[in-house]
């Protein structure tokens, strides 16, 4: 079983974080608690560190997986950026929007599935953005369980899918519920894929009008 750690989930421990980022940095797996779900991180930029992902979760490497980014600035390094993206960036992150947009050459083709687009989002957790501040690097930000199961929404229910094959896991208590709203940016109109809390009717108000 991996080392579990408890963290404040509103003032996270540095020495707790510090300790999340070394293994984030050296290609290790990280269970974190986030604003939606518990959260099954790597560094997105690693692809042998992405592959353990694919492993841990029983997922097909075809299946992307989203990413979680600390704001505009390292969305702009991942991904192409056009209006309505900034407007939706601006109205809900850090929140449960994740967008996907046409990637850039940093992302490595095995975080898509070897698709042309990425899903990024910036979560209202203080753990995952200090744990993505401090190493300055993205997460691979799935869900900590195992494909098709059960979303985890306390620390025991993702340890007890998958605890023996993380690194760590930071507990900081129940996470906040439901998964993110997914909005398809590279779709004219706009796709939502999955519904979430952010609702339908609180996009239209940002860009006009979307499918889905």
């Amino acid at each position: 079983m991996g080392k579990v750690l408890r963290v404040n989930p509103e003032k996270p421990e540095s020495k707790v974080i510090r300790e999340a980022v070394d293994i984030i940095r050296s290609g290790g797996v990280v269970i974190y608690p986030t604003d939606t779900v518990y959260g099954l991180g790597v560094d997105a930029l690693n692809p042998e560190a992405v592959l353990r992902i694919f492993k841990i979760k029983n997922r097909f490497p075809n299946q992307p997986l989203p990413v979680a980014v600390s704001g505009l600035e390292m969305a702009d390094r991942l991904a192409f950026i056009d209006e309505a993206a900034g407007k939706l960036m601006k109205a809900f992150w850090p929140g449960a929007l994740t967008l996907v947009l046409v990637r850039k050459r940093l992302v490595p083709s095995m975080v898509v599935g070897g698709g042309a687009s990425v899903g990024l989002r910036m979560p209202n957790h203080a753990v995952p953005l200090r744990i993505i501040q401090m190493s300055g690097l993205p997460l691979v930000a799935t869900s900590a369980n195992k494909h098709g199961a059960q979303n985890p929404l306390e620390a025991a229910e993702a340890l007890r899918q998958i605890g023996d094959e993380v690194d760590l896991l930071l507990d900081g208590g129940r996470a906040g519920g439901q998964p993110s709203t997914i909005l398809d940016l590279t779709r004219k109109p706009p796709l939502i894929v999955r519904h979430g809390p952010v609702t339908r009717e609180m996009i239209e108000k940002v860009i006009g009008r979307v499918e889905g």
